[in-house]
C-alpha cells in the first residue's frame, strides 16, 4: 500500500498517550483465537484511536446499530490473519463494536490488537474517511 499523507498532521501531532500491549505475536495471537475463534485478527503499531465528533441523535444511532463511536489507524501492520494487508501496512478500521481491555479493538469482522504505545484523538467523520 502507499504511504499515507500526513499533511493534516492529525495523524503525526499528539494526543492522549495509550499504551497497547507489550506481548509476543505469539501469545496474542494464541489469546485472540482463544477469546475471538474464527474471527480474523490484525496485529498493529504506531496506531490511533479516533473518537469520533458527533452530536446526541448522532450518538443514538451509532448507539442502535450496536456500534461504539471509535475507529483505529495504525501506519504499520504486523500481522492479518487473512492476509489482506501485508506486513508494514498501513489500515484503518470500520467502527468498533468492543473495546474493553484497551487491547484488543473489536469491528464487525476483525480484532485489531494494539502494540505498543499509541495515541488516542478526537476527530469527526469526513476526517476518519479521508484517510481510506
Amino acid at each position: 500500500m502507499e504511504q499515507v499523507s500526513m499533511g493534516s498532521g492529525l495523524l503525526s501531532g499528539a494526543g492522549h498517550a495509550r499504551e497497547g500491549t507489550a506481548n509476543t505475536s505469539k501469545f496474542l495471537i494464541d489469546a485472540v483465537q482463544i477469546r475471538f475463534p474464527n474471527k480474523a485478527h490484525c496485529l498493529v503499531e504506531e496506531w490511533t484511536i479516533f473518537r469520533v465528533d458527533l452530536n446526541d441523535d448522532e450518538l443514538s444511532k451509532v448507539a442502535d446499530a450496536g456500534h461504539i463511536p471509535l475507529f483505529v489507524f495504525a501506519h504499520k501492520v504486523i500481522e492479518d490473519s487473512r492476509q489482506r494487508f501485508q506486513p508494514g501496512d498501513w489500515v484503518r478500521s470500520s467502527m468498533c463494536v468492543s473495546f474493553d481491555d484497551g487491547v484488543m479493538f473489536e469491528t464487525k469482522n476483525t480484532i485489531y490488537v494494539l502494540m505498543g504505545p499509541g495515541h488516542e484523538k478526537q476527530a469527526n467523520l469526513k476526517t476518519i474517511f479521508s484517510f481510506f
